[in-house]
């Protein structure tokens, strides 16, 4: 088994502080730091370079996908399952329902998963949105397996770069909002059903529920499902329990969820992983966990690598 966790290694100078706690709180997860053999490797993927999250790099990686330009490109067929039956050669544009709110940096976006979306809702904007799409002859949406996330089709081909819709709730939309020409059409469209959207009976009965309503639309992918060269390992598992808590940096939270993973994940006899990622801020790293009675006469220091930059 494969397990990726989002989150699970802080940076450096707060990982220092929180690595005399995971012994206590973390004991089974720890016994699998030491058994790790060779000493790991961590690589780097800044947000700058990548525009996508450390999970989402290695997921990236994992399917050998080849870019053209930013990685994150690749999540619109990373995403976007075989049967749909779009060509291999053909870009995938996928659009994210959203939450925009006002913030001290201009805008802050919170993602679909954190919406708690249902079909009906889906739908029912889906169908708001095909009626402002009749002035917005250059674009199309079709919905997919995923309640949360529209195709997007283009009348001719474009060149724009996306940013992962969870890499900008990380951070703040006007960092990462599209400003080239080619992004003007979809702009004008996100613009129109923002206004559309204002009153619509979806977000007026959600408003009225205490939940947020859903304002927008957030644009990634544009990569081609023949630029994934293969496919995520088939015993990968992933476990988002500590991506929340890493983002808010509520290391409190952090280390509680952690204590409960450690018993459901790590604890139960015979769930050793053999291979384990820690996803960070900007970086990763992936173990080969190799238990047994060598790793317990000769731990591995992992503390050496938890706090290093």
């Amino acid at each position: 088994m494969h397990i990726l966790l989002p989150g699970a290694w802080p940076e450096p100078e707060v990982a220092a502080d929180l690595a005399p706690h995971l012994e206590a709180r973390a004991p089974a997860l720890v016994q699998c730091l030491r058994s790790v053999r060779p000493a790991p490797r961590s690589v780097a993927c800044p947000p700058a370079d990548t525009w996508c999250t450390a999970e989402e790099h290695w997921l990236l990686q994992a399917t050998g996908y080849t870019p053209d330009g930013h990685i994150s490109a690749g999540l619109g067929p990373l995403r976007l399952p075989a049967e749909a039956g779009v060509p291999g050669s053909e870009p995938i544009w996928l659009a994210e329902l959203i939450h925009m709110a006002p913030s001290r940096d201009g805008a802050a976006l919170l993602p679909a998963r954190t919406l708690h979306i249902t079909p009906d809702q889906a739908q029912a904007l889906l169908e708001s949105a095909r009626a402002e799409l009749q002035d917005h002859p250059m674009l199309d949406l079709q919905p997919t397996a995923l309640a949360s996330t529209w195709r997007v089709s283009w009348s001719e081909p474009v060149a724009i770069d996306c940013a992962s819709p969870a890499l900008v709730a990380a951070s703040a939309v006007n960092d990462w909002w599209p400003q080239s020409p080619q992004a003007r059409p979809w702009r004008r469209l996100v613009n129109a059903l923002q206004m559309a959207w204002f009153e619509h009976p979806v977000n007026l009965a959600r408003t009225r529920q205490g939940e947020p309503p859903i304002n927008s639309l957030w644009l990634y992918g544009g990569g081609r499902r023949d630029q994934l060269r293969r496919p995520l390992p088939p015993d990968l598992h992933i476990d988002d329990r500590l991506g929340d808590f890493a983002m808010r940096q509520d290391w409190g939270g952090w280390l509680q969820a952690l204590a409960d993973m450690d018993k459901t994940l790590f604890g139960v006899p015979g769930q050793v992983p053999d291979h384990l990622t820690l996803c960070g801020r900007e970086r990763h790293i992936t173990l080969n966990i190799r238990p047994g009675w060598f790793s317990r006469l000769r731990p591995h220091n992992w503390s050496l690598w938890w706090s290093s930059r």
